[in-house]
């Protein structure tokens, strides 16, 4: 963790997937108060068909991409929540779904290679550390996403992604330096 940009690219990656999760795990109650609790199955094909498309743009830019790739993603996200949130009809959700999708896809390549690149000859380590980040992450979406649908139900989790997300953006632009550098002129 002392090394520069290990700390900022857990703390990105965790807000990132505590809000992928926290949507991802009640995503039938959120689509339920939407009134298309019928079509989970539908909606999840389209999320995982634009994942599929997120992670081939993901592999083909990363290597001259991988901060603008990296904003993108973050921000396509933020957007997607936003749509699910304002989303009032069948067209905005499943765009929406589709952009989540798209901008998740190719997350995890993306944040294994910013801790990579940040942790250079200490990658094995930082690698577990990343695994165990995302686990938690993963845990942490669930019971937030749970808190927050018993509190307020689930039209509100799609705001506290908005929030998540805006965070991890300005954590992502603010960690130009080693985190997620810009490409190095050649």
């Amino acid at each position: 963790m002392t090394l520069p940009g290990v700390r900022p690219v857990l703390t990105v990656m965790f807000a990132y997937v505590l809000a992928h999760n926290m949507l991802y795990t009640y995503v039938a109650p959120f689509l339920a108060g939407v009134r298309m609790g019928a079509q989970v199955d539908v909606v999840l094909l389209v999320f995982g068909i634009a994942s599929l498309v997120g992670i081939a743009l993901t592999g083909a830019w990363i290597g001259a991409a991988q901060r603008r790739l990296t904003l993108a993603s973050i921000a396509l996200f933020a957007l997607a929540a936003a749509m699910l949130g304002a989303g009032s009809g069948m067209a905005i959700v499943y765009a929406g779904v589709a952009l989540w999708g798209l901008a998740f896809g190719g997350a995890p390549t993306l944040f294994q290679t910013a801790a990579a690149n940040a942790a250079g000859e200490s990658a094995d380590v930082v690698q577990s550390m990343l695994v165990t980040v995302w686990n938690l992450a993963i845990a942490g979406g669930g019971i937030a996403g749970g808190m927050l649908l018993g509190a307020t139900g689930a039209g509100a989790i799609p705001w506290v992604l908005v929030a998540l997300l805006a965070a991890a953006w300005v954590g992502a632009w603010r960690a130009r330096r080693h985190a997620f550098p810009a490409p190095r002129a050649a």
